[in-house]
């Protein structure tokens, strides 16, 4: 075993608040006591004596220290070391200090047990040493490594594989010895080296030195590199024909724990895709090292593509086979695990259909063999246990290192590995062998759970790739679409799983098989899938919501949340949810372990009702009801009282959150009953229970909303009544939601309470006129919390409060809510600085509202200064990050079409008004992202509306349309140049265009971005070619209108180019599509000929 893995078996158990309250201490306890205290005495006593020794003084020095050494190793202090005793770290780096000065190099034999001494310390004591004692102990080890005899290496490389264990950054001074191109590590772990223990523990020093520690940094480059490569060499080497089977598997295991630790130890760079695929074809050869019946001509390099790669299966040695007896196939820690009726695991016949009993696969009647007719005798058959218990040790190693890898490398780049790892549907022949063949056949629970576990780290994040699985269309007979592929993955996966869910037994792998699906129900495009694939799955996971093991009922709600919000609402689950389930009969045969393989189906009372989904009767129960039962798990003490733990009804909480988001129409019958459930949540003690009661509130508030949008599909009559839901606020108001608003030690639950508060339905807020005094106090008063969460919260609620009809026309509210937007602006926090500028940007919309609805009147009552201070935020808010600039400068945009006349005209604007433009015009034509782009061109446009602007005589003026139509013409983004054409259409006169200049340059500038519209190095962008052409032509057309006599001249010639020709015939598509230019089609242009004329005019 390493040294690692044997420090990390002897880490001290850690106090918690949890911990067994004080008992008196019993006789036993008492003498155990005594054997703790003796060993701390023994320490002390050899210690003093070692240090009192000097080297050359007398002549037994040899005997003493053979003596002292004996004492010192003979004691255990695995079992009673205790942080009570004066063994401190101090203590033992300064004996081994003073040690290493007295035994020469000569006294080989004290030599390795003074290694053996250093490893038992450091090891079962849990020392790390500091860098002197480490720079001394390494001098002595390397010199020993060079003097001493071969015997003594392996016992040297030991105690060196301990002292550079979460030390090898402070090695630097002693890499070059180890790893240079002669270094000792490197001679001893090279391939060819013929001592197997030897090269195991050469390969357990490199592995200590890639280890890396938290907090500090890891091996310095290109050591690094040089290790990794050594570590894939000897997995890549063939086993010695006269090996050791036990030993390999400890250098396997040694070497494994070498590439994880190297792929941990922070950024990692594989030398091209052949170092990459070389890495997981060693890899997935060792995943089944040790598997009986699995011969397979492996491939040396993994190649990315697009079509699975399978293994060609060779001939079984039948001579093996026979040579192996019946029991080898059974790990030690293997568990019962019952199969479905014949005995055993076998593969389906058909992908997608219900598993079938059939064997179709060599692999499966070799993989697991009866233990009824053991040939072995009692020795033999220990030895045989231990090496299965090996190779499983070194499968599980294995794919923790591939979980590392998955973490490690791009998700991108590992798409196209996937068929190597993940199976489609098995079209005759043998399976391919895969992740799935793992989690389906190895004997090992520990192996099968590391094998979900890689299999969840591939799934999770992977919705871009699986997104474009699609078999709605009846399938090709010529080629199969890649899309039709991925969907025959999805299925497979889904059929593969669903038997690891009937046939696991083993509570913490049954757990990874149920996360496992809910990564793969999260991350699939199930609406572009043929339905069928989640009834089957809805109803097999059902029984095990009673599932004895609190982690898998946990796990299995899990996977219902999942199932509710894939692509809500889907026709498949809502037919679920609104249908009664019928369990399946119990069998008879497991009746004694209800809880285990095959649990008793749930009830919950009411579920006959189809009105109310049964899963969120369900829900409410779990979070409510006491439960009816104990569970092992959860140890003893429980009464009938007792409600279900607490991961249990935090989960079902946020099922019931998905199910309210995605469902609402099917949830909003038990409104009053999910409100409930709510504040009773909110009574409670628990900050997490109440925290999910809140954003329970806050998702009921939102389907609300919902409901009544404009472009909702719900008909009026299947809304919530605007009295129930009135009446729904006023319990919500008046109930413990204003203690978790007030709740200033958890400011997680007051953020959620804020953001309850910004999802009432606008319409009933004002129907509350008791409580919008109370919401808008606390809003306001929140925005000055020390929290910055709490503080974007606050912010973010009164942002939608100014869009609400009944507050939007009240300047007390809106000149509050600015002054504390405008000060939340300025925080520390980008969160906060964000926040604040999406509501900016609403406060400022409110503006322009009520601009069209009250006119003069309510820019008067706002004051000067106020608005003053806005344009100045927001232009600053400008600089800001992206997320911040975006909203920043549509309120720019807002507040210059806001300006009046008479504000324009005062000095005190003149200066701010110029440096808003010049913000805006920077942002256009910076190489920030599109989405900020958008937003300038959409507020130029929006400051053109604006008469009082003075857009013909501003020396701004020329730098805002330049902005515009370099934009025009050169982004990348069509959306961006569809808004800046947009904006060049605003200005409603000839006069805000300028001289005759600057018009004609706006015109040209239009006409080559219609001539290059199709232009784009993106493939994506070419949906919104004709979006662009129809803004083009409309915003040539609008100035062909405004155009007058002295424009005519250069508008003619432009006609007479290329690109004028091109712009006559996208006019006359546009005019006869109607193209929104109603005013051009009804008083100018009429019909073909007029198109002719007005041309003919231009060019004239």
């Amino acid at each position: 075993m390493s040294s690692s893995a044997c420090i990390n078996d002897c880490l001290p158990g850690i106090l918690s608040p949890d911990a067994v309250p004080f008992t008196p201490m019993s006789q036993e306890n008492r003498v155990e006591l005594g054997s703790v205290a003796a060993t701390g005495v023994q320490f002390n006593r050899c210690a003093s004596k070692l240090r009192s020794l000097r080297a050359g003084n007398p002549a037994n020095l040899k005997t003493e220290l053979n003596i002292l050494f004996d004492q010192l190793i003979s004691e255990n202090y695995t079992s009673n070391y205790s942080p009570n005793h004066n063994i401190l770290p101090e203590e033992v780096c300064t004996l081994l200090v003073h040690v290493t000065r007295l035994v020469p190099l000569s006294q080989e034999h004290l030599v390795v047990k003074l290694c053996q001494l250093t490893h038992h310390l450091l090891n079962q004591l849990q020392v790390v040493v500091d860098e002197q004692t480490l720079d001394v102990c390494m001098c002595y080890a390397v010199q020993a490594l060079g003097v001493c005899n071969p015997w003594t290496h392996s016992e040297i490389l030991l105690a060196l594989s301990t002292l550079v264990y979460g030390n090898g950054p402070h090695c630097h001074r002693h890499l070059g010895a180890l790893l240079g191109d002669d270094g000792i590590l490197r001679l001893y772990s090279d391939p060819s080296h013929p001592d197997m223990e030897l090269r195991r523990a050469a390969l357990t020093c490199l592995a200590n030195l890639c280890l890396s520690v938290p907090g500090q940094a890891s091996l310095e480059e290109p050591y690094r590199s040089v290790c990794f490569k050594v570590f894939l060499q000897t997995l890549q080497s063939p086993q010695p024909p006269d090996a050791d089977p036990l030993l390999y598997c400890m250098m396997v295991q040694g070497a494994v724990k070498g590439l994880q630790a190297s792929l941990s130890g922070g950024k990692w760079r594989f030398g091209g895709s052949e170092e990459l695929g070389a890495l997981l074809a060693v890899l997935k050869r060792f995943m089944f090292h040790g598997c009986p019946g699995v011969c397979v001509e492996w491939l040396s390099v993994l190649y990315p593509a697009p079509l699975p790669q399978y293994e060609t299966f060779c001939p079984l040695n039948l001579s093996i086979c026979r040579g192996r007896k019946a029991g080898e196939e059974e790990e030690v820690e293997r568990e019962v695990r019952p199969g479905p009726p014949g005995g055993g695991r076998t593969w389906p016949k058909t992908p997608g259909l219900p598993p079938s009993p059939a064997v179709v696969s060599s692999l499966a009647s070799f993989w697991k063999m009866s233990s009824s007719d053991s040939e072995f005798s009692d020795p033999e058959g220990a030895a045989h246990s231990k090496l299965r218990l090996y190779h499983s040790r070194v499968r599980q190693g294995v794919l923790l290192c591939l979980l590392t890898v998955v973490k490690a490398v791009d998700r991108r780049t590992l798409y196209g590995y996937w068929s190597s790892f993940i199976p489609d549907t098995p079209i005759g022949g043998p399976p391919p062998l895969t992740l799935l063949t793992i989690v389906l056949k190895d004997p090992s629970p520990k192996v099968r759970t590391c094998a979900l576990q890689v299999l969840s780290a591939l799934l999770e994040g992977s919705r871009q790739f699986l997104g474009v699985a699609e078999d709605l269309a009846p399938p090709r007979t010529s080629y199969t679409p890649f899309s039709f592929s991925m969907a025959t993955t999805v299925r497979e996966l889904h059929r593969s799983l669903s038997l690891a869910l009937l046939a696991e037994s083993s509570p913490h792998t049954l757990t990874q098989v149920v996360k496992c699906l809910a990564h793969l129900v999260g991350n699939a495009p199930y609406n572009r899938l043929r339905p069928g694939l989640l009834s089957p799955l809805w109803r097999q996971i059902r029984p095990y919501l009673r599932h004895r093991d609190v982690n898998v009922r946990v796990s299995v709600l899990t996977l219902y949340g999942a199932l509710v919000s894939a692509q809500a609402p889907l026709p498949e689950i809502q037919l679920l949810l609104t249908q009664p389930h019928t369990p399946p009969p119990q069998d008879t045969r497991n009746s004694q372990t209800p809880h285990t393989h095959t649990p008793p189906a749930s009830h919950t009372p009411g579920e006959e009702e189809s009105r109310v989904p049964w899963l969120l009767q369900l829900c409410v129960s779990l979070v409510t009801q006491p439960r009816d039962d104990q569970s092992d798990s959860e140890g003893p003490g429980g009464g009938a009282s007792v409600l279900e733990p607490s991961p249990v009804r935090l989960e079902a909480l946020q099922v019931l959150a998905h199910l309210v988001r995605g469902y609402f129409p099917l949830c909003q019958v038990c409104l009053c009953e999910l409100g409930g459930v709510s504040a009773r949540c909110l009574r409670e003690t628990d900050p997490s229970v109440q925290l999910h009661g809140a954003k329970l509130l806050e998702e009921l508030g939102t389907g609300i909303i919902q409901q009544y949008r404009s472009e909702s599909s719900q008909p009026e009559s299947c809304r919530v009544p605007i009295q129930q839901v009135v009446q729904f606020w006023v319990e919500v108001l008046s109930g413990p939601l204003n203690g978790a608003l007030q709740s200033q030690q958890h400011p997680t639950l007051q953020t959620s309470a804020c953001d309850t508060l910004s999802s009432i339905l606008p319409q009933a807020f004002t129907e509350l006129p008791r409580s919008q005094t109370l919401c808008i106090t606390v809003l306001l008063g929140l925005t000055f919390s020390d929290n910055s969460l709490v503080k974007a919260a606050a912010v973010r609620a009164l942002g939608v409060y100014i869009l609400f009809p009944c507050l939007r026309e009240d300047v007390m509210f809106v000149a509050d809510t600015a002054n504390a937007i405008l000060t939340a602006l300025d925080d520390r926090s980008p969160n906060v600085r964000a926040k604040a500028a999406w509501s900016l940007g609403n406060l400022t919309d409110t503006l322009i509202v009520n601009m069209g609805c009250l006119g003069e009147v309510f820019q008067e009552e706002l004051s000067d200064m106020l608005v003053l201070q806005m344009v100045q935020s927001a232009t600053k808010a400008s600089t800001d990050k992206d997320r911040v600039k975006s909203n920043a400068v549509r309120a720019l945009g807002n507040l210059l079409h806001f300006l009046s006349l008479g504000q324009l005209t005062r000095p005190v604007f003149q200066r701010p008004l110029e440096e808003a433009i010049s913000a805006l015009v920077t942002t256009v034509q910076s190489e920030a992202t599109m989405k900020v782009r958008w937003n300038a061109c959409y507020a130029l446009g929006n400051a053109f509306r604006n008469p009082a602007l003075p857009l013909d005589s501003a020396s701004w003026s020329a730098s805002a349309f330049s902005a515009l139509c370099s934009v025009v013409i050169s982004c990348q983004n069509f959306k961006v140049r569809i808004k800046s054409a947009a904006a060049l259409s605003v200005p409603a006169s000839r006069r805000c265009y300028g001289d005759a200049e600057r018009f004609g340059c706006v015109w040209r500038s239009l006409l080559t971005a219609l001539e290059h519209s199709e232009e784009t190095r993106d493939f994506l962008e070419y949906r919104y070619c004709s979006a662009l052409r129809h803004t083009l032509t409309h915003s040539l057309t609008h100035l062909l209108q405004l155009s007058q006599s002295h424009d005519m001249p250069a508008l003619g010639a432009s006609l007479q180019t290329e690109e004028g020709r091109g712009f006559r015939g996208h006019l006359v598509k546009y005019l006869r599509g109607g193209g929104g230019g109603v005013e051009y089609n009804a008083e100018v242009i009429c019909s073909d000929m007029s198109i002719q004329s007005l041309v003919g005019n231009c060019a004239n």
